[in-house]
């Protein structure tokens, strides 16, 4: 449904840190279904772990909040110039099974609340059928500002 140069249009992520590579499903503030095949040449494998790569989970938790920002960007009608999201929150994050090179992560993600920017969402990422990580994310909306993030207020 959308490829990368489609997902680059709606997230500010770029190589190396776009870690979504096709959304494959997408209705409208409810669900998304993205992506992502893990190659052994991911820059954060030499170091994570030599000898025994394997995904660090913090970056399978990003790649879920990006495939779930797609989904609130669109669902928003947000354009990515004017807009930006921010991951605001982690809840009951579970680490099932390693991610490996080969493997080619599916997440599903759904919209359980969505209030004006705000949204909460239940995620999981499968390899092969099987459940290798689970969350729940929250992220926020918000005007892009001309200074920078660093300026950018994180409440609505």
């Amino acid at each position: 449904m959308l490829g990368p140069k489609e997902i680059q249009e709606i997230l500010p992520h770029r190589y190396p840190f776009l870690l979504v590579d096709r959304i494959l499903e997408m209705e409208l503030g409810k669900r998304v279904v993205g992506i992502k095949s893990v190659t052994i040449n991911e820059p954060f494998f030499p170091g994570h772990f030599p000898g025994y790569p394997i995904m660090p989970g913090v970056l399978i938790v990003e790649a879920m909040a990006q495939v779930g920002g797609v989904l609130l960007m669109r669902s928003l009608n947000a354009r990515a110039e004017k807009k930006v999201m921010y991951f605001t929150g982690i809840d009951r994050a579970r680490f099932r099974r390693p991610v490996v090179p080969g493997d080619q992560l599916r997440f599903e993600v759904e919209i359980i609340q969505l209030r004006r920017q705000v949204c909460r969402m239940q995620c999981a990422a499968y390899v092969d059928g099987k459940l290798v990580a689970e969350a729940e994310l929250s992220s926020v909306v918000v005007d892009r500002d001309p200074q920078g993030p660093a300026d950018a207020p994180l409440t609505v």
